[in-house]
């Protein structure tokens, strides 16, 4: 018969108690024991005497017909100083397993997805509004904008010229008619002239 060196549980929900026994390999945790050799409260503080209670003789004794400590019972009986425990060495203790990786690698190609996905969106969104304002860059004007240009531009009154720029030409005008006034009057003074000169004649013999 296999023997073990282990813990057995007692107490209630939440407020474990433990007892260290020497028991069957095969039995159940909670069951039967052979005996019992020591306590285990974990709810007491680590420096507290009563945490482990372990009976060393009798640890020792079972030790020697072939019994065999789990993992935390050799722990106990390593600080007690009834069996040297080795050191453990496991590299692969913080190692995640096979369905915690294959959910990390789903998660990194999802997010890589997304990534793509979002430049391609950024991409041709950049796209079309470059071509829309090519579009409207290269567009001809339509019939209709045509109409509404031409309808303006009749409704627009024409420009003045300024005063300043029509009194040159009047000051001008001005000058040249005075100069025709006088020559189109000489002819006429000359011709009353002479008839009054024609006129003195006449009567001249008429007093002789």
């Amino acid at each position: 018969m296999a023997l073990s060196i282990r813990l057995s549980r007692g107490g209630s929900k939440k407020r474990p108690y433990y007892r260290i026994v020497v028991a069957d390999a095969r039995s159940p945790r909670d069951g039967k024991f052979i005996e019992k050799i020591g306590n285990y409260n974990p709810l007491l503080a680590k420096d507290d005497e009563k945490r482990i209670v372990l009976d060393a003789d009798r640890a020792k004794h079972w030790l020697s017909v072939g019994a065999q400590p789990t993992d935390r019972v050799a722990r106990f009986l390593d600080v007690a100083g009834v069996k040297e425990r080795a050191a453990r060495n496991n590299p692969k203790k913080g190692e995640p397993g096979e369905k915690a990786k294959e959910r990390v690698e789903e998660r990194a190609s999802k997010a890589a997805e997304a990534a793509e996905a979002a430049t391609a969106a950024k991409q041709a969104e950049a796209e079309a509004v470059i071509a829309i304002e090519v579009e409207a860059a290269t567009e001809e004007p339509t019939p209709e904008a045509e109409a509404v240009a031409e309808a303006v531009a009749e409704e627009t009154p024409p420009v003045e010229a300024p005063a300043a720029e029509e009194a040159p030409a009047a000051e001008a005008a001005a000058e040249e008619a005075p100069a025709a006034d006088v020559n189109e009057a000489t002819p006429d003074a000359d011709a009353g002239d002479t008839g009054a000169a024609e006129g003195e004649s006449a009567q001249a013999p008429a007093e002789g």
